[in-house]
């Protein structure tokens, strides 16, 4: 049985049952090649209001059932990411222009994130407390009731399936707002693989679309949660209609994260770690190393080998060979990229290497002769470029770091001593030691600071938790209680 067969779901949305949308279509389309691999259903914010009806309805029978009837649904959509791992992967690489390599972590992710929330149904939720009259006090956790998840297209099975299925293991109902650029894989996977999971209809919506269908899907008097990965720009606006509308929000957003190499760190397994951090899926990663600081003492040794790693990564259309980068998702980011590594340079910057588009495609680059108002420094780039500085001592490294709006991760590479002095003192979401930034796993909280998001936690039982319940006061009598009224 294949997955994605093609007329399941084309032309369609899915609504309690794949249906067209009232928005028309819109074309699947390879970024690498430009060639059209089928149209997906569009949304409106009929729909949407149609869909968080039903969605609530549904919700109430589905917190109804066992534990063990939620975990089984769960673990079967974990086994079925696996039994179709290989055509997940292939949508990946073609509507996402993902490596094979980075197509695996994402269907190995979607897996492991449905056996590790299996477990959350018969997690404890909720505490005894203490109480000054005589009664039993109780503090539970209840289904949130509806969510919706508004995910985007550079990891998008992971940043869909990272907030789907928590929620729904948790007795809530999603309304899904893939990228309508990776809608198949980040959007028709997810719903596909519940579906033959055996989750009830109405639970689960696909709802492709522009910023109105967005806006609906946070504006839904249903919902109660919204959890949004995306860029800053665009979560300053959800965040706001959220707060408008007094929904609890998760915003998991940009950043321009820090890879700082210690005196004395074995520089050609740094250049490796840099590498990694800023070329992997050509750099459009919340988490990719935007910035490299380097200790002036082996600068210059680890500019020439991340520039050597950099002019030998092979850049091609990841279906037809292997490739370390694929193409720029579309070109307005192209052109975004190199407008910025333009006005670098323009600025004084000196390009070491790449540093040149060649659409769609845009190779490794590394930059050198930045400071802090270099736009390759400041910004968030979601391209594949290093932009590498020097620092003198920990407290220039620790204000270099922290100045910076965002604070997502932050890698450290060399003496661990060292690395935990400086990691006490910079303001980030996440901090790796002698790891470069892009880390996730399902049982760890992920999340940023700042710019870059609002303290929300993503994975895990307890930040999950959080994120897709409510809290909930019982107590509890003998007999009814006397009042002087």
């Amino acid at each position: 049985m294949t997955l994605l067969e093609d007329p399941v779901w084309h032309e369609r949305i899915h609504l309690d049952g794949w249906t067209a949308g009232s928005g028309g279509t819109s074309a699947v389309v390879e970024p690498a090649t430009g060639q059209r691999l089928g149209a997906i259903g569009s949304a409106t914010a009929d729909d949407v209001a149609r869909a968080a009806a039903r969605a609530a309805e549904a919700q109430r029978e589905w917190a109804r059932t066992s534990p063990a009837e939620r975990a089984a649904v769960l673990r079967r959509a974990g086994d079925l990411f696996a039994e179709h791992a290989e055509e997940i992967k292939d949508w990946i690489v073609r509507e996402a222009g993902s490596t094979r390599t980075k197509a695996t972590v994402e269907t190995d992710f979607a897996a492991a994130e449905c056996y590790e929330d299996a477990a959350l149904p018969a997690h404890p939720l909720g505490d005894v407390l203490s109480s000054g009259e005589p009664r039993w006090s109780f503090a539970r956790r209840v289904p949130a009731g509806v969510v919706s998840v508004i995910a985007p297209f550079n990891f998008p099975l992971i940043l869909g399936i990272r907030s789907v299925a928590p929620a729904l293991a948790l007795g809530n109902a999603v309304l899904l707002k893939p990228d309508p650029r990776t809608a198949v894989c980040g959007g028709v996977t997810i719903v596909r693989i519940f579906e033959e999971a055996g989750l009830p209809e109405g639970l689960l919506h696909l709802l492709p679309g522009d910023a109105r269908v967005g806006a609906a899907v946070v504006e839904a008097p249903e919902v109660s949660v919204v959890s949004f990965t995306g860029s800053t720009a665009a979560g300053r606006k959800v965040g706001e209609a959220a707060a408008r509308n007094l929904k609890k929000v998760h915003l998991e957003l940009g950043g321009n994260n820090a890879l700082v190499v210690l005196p004395g760190a074995d520089i050609p397994a740094a250049a490796s770690a840099g590498a990694f951090g800023s070329y992997l899926h050509q750099g459009q990663i919340c988490m990719a190393t935007g910035r490299h600081l380097v200790h002036e003492s082996q600068a210059e040794e680890y500019v020439a080998r991340l520039a050597e790693k950099a002019a030998n990564l092979p850049v091609g259309d990841p279906a037809q060979g292997d490739v370390a980068l694929g193409p720029i998702i579309d070109g307005r980011q192209l052109a975004h990229i190199d407008k910025v590594v333009s006005d670098s340079v323009a600025a004084g910057a000196q390009v070491v290497a790449g540093g040149k588009a060649d659409a769609p495609y845009y190779p490794a680059t590394v930059l050198t002769g930045l400071n802090d108002d270099s736009p390759a420094w400041r910004e968030e780039i979601f391209g594949p470029v290093a932009p590498v500085r020097t620092y003198r001592d920990l407290d220039e490294a620790a204000r270099i770091v922290d100045a910076s709006p965002y604070g997502l991760s932050v890698g450290i590479l060399g003496d661990v001593g060292t690395a935990m002095t400086l990691a006490d003192r910079i303001r980030s979401g996440k901090v790796h030691i002698n790891e470069q930034t892009v880390m996730d796993e399902p049982a760890a909280p992920f999340g940023g600071v700042g710019d870059s998001g609002n303290g929300s936690r993503f994975g895990g039982a307890q930040a999950n938790i959080e994120a897709f319940t409510e809290t909930q006061w019982v107590t509890v009598r003998p007999q009814i209680a006397p009042y002087p009224f």
